[in-house]
């Protein structure tokens, strides 16, 4: 059995979530929307609980394609809130409709949100080893200067914690403790 990361628990969709994707670098933009909705969802909430929706996310969120996502009216919005599969939050559900419409922004501004996001990076990943769990911060200066810049777009639920998170999914950041298999292969 491999040493993951303190925080992986033993179910099954945990495990894969740590091995598979947290920390690898994510260039599509579409997979960048999803962890921005997803990771807002997330607020308050345990992550276990939002990996176990995240199939009924997909199916609610058009496969999260931004474009179809910003065209959403206010009946789509009350189908969403009926939606038991999805955490029925009429702020989070306003933020995903309102954050596609800002994300095509960017994209229309800088080209694609695969390069405004990796901006805050330089363009690599920041790859951290810290040897405990107590060592991995909950936001950092990379994540103060990403949720200003999309707070500053219109962007809603991107505080810097629900940032660092984002970036810690999207691989933008890699986290993975000192003793986590994971951080030996890279």
């Amino acid at each position: 059995m491999p040493t993951r990361c303190a925080w992986v628990s033993d179910d099954p969709l945990s495990i894969a979530y740590h091995d598979e994707e947290w920390g690898v670098p994510v260039h599509d933009d579409r997979v960048l929307y999803e962890f921005l909705v997803l990771e807002g969802a997330q607020a308050g909430l345990s992550w276990m609980t939002i990996l176990r929706k995240r199939a009924a996310y997909r199916r609610a969120f058009d496969g999260f394609d931004p474009r179809r996502v910003a065209r959403y009216d206010a009946r789509k919005v009350a189908r969403l809130l009926a939606d038991d599969g999805i955490v029925r939050n009429r702020l989070k559900i306003a933020a995903a409709v309102t954050n596609a419409r800002a994300f095509l922004a960017v994209q229309d501004e800088v080209g694609s949100f695969e390069r405004f996001a990796w901006g805050f990076v330089g363009g690599r990943p920041r790859r951290n080893r810290p040897a405990a769990p107590a060592d991995v911060p909950a936001r950092t200066a990379d994540s103060d200067a990403l949720s200003d810049a999309l707070r500053r777009r219109g962007f809603k639920f991107v505080g810097s914690t629900i940032c660092y998170a984002f970036m810690q999914a999207c691989g933008l950041v890699d986290d993975h403790t000192a003793g986590c298999f994971r951080a030996r292969k890279r």
